[in-house]
């Protein structure tokens, strides 16, 4: 597929919404993708404290270990994705 090469730049607009508006369509929805990223790896991150903390209780051990691993996991899926992203620039 040929690559597409962008137009130059319009008189009558602002250089820097000018570069804005071509980063977001080098990369559409980078800033939505992040949020989802940071939200769904704070989550983990809480019920990983909360599976910890049971874990530290004794409370049901063949319950909270595997969901304490499956949050560390949700957290580092997160945190690797955000850094392929943000490698993305």
């Amino acid at each position: 597929m040929a690559e597409i090469k962008p137009k130059s730049k319009p008189d009558s607009i602002d250089p820097e919404l000018w570069s804005r508006l071509q980063a977001e369509a080098k990369s559409p929805f980078r800033g939505l993708r992040q949020f989802v990223y940071v939200s769904c790896a704070l989550s983990g991150a809480i019920g990983g404290v909360v599976f910890f903390f049971k874990l530290l209780a004794g409370k049901n051990l063949e319950a909270t270990i595997p969901n304490l691993a499956l949050q560390i996991g949700v957290v580092a899926i997160m945190v690797w994705l955000l850094k392929i992203d943000r490698a993305k620039i």
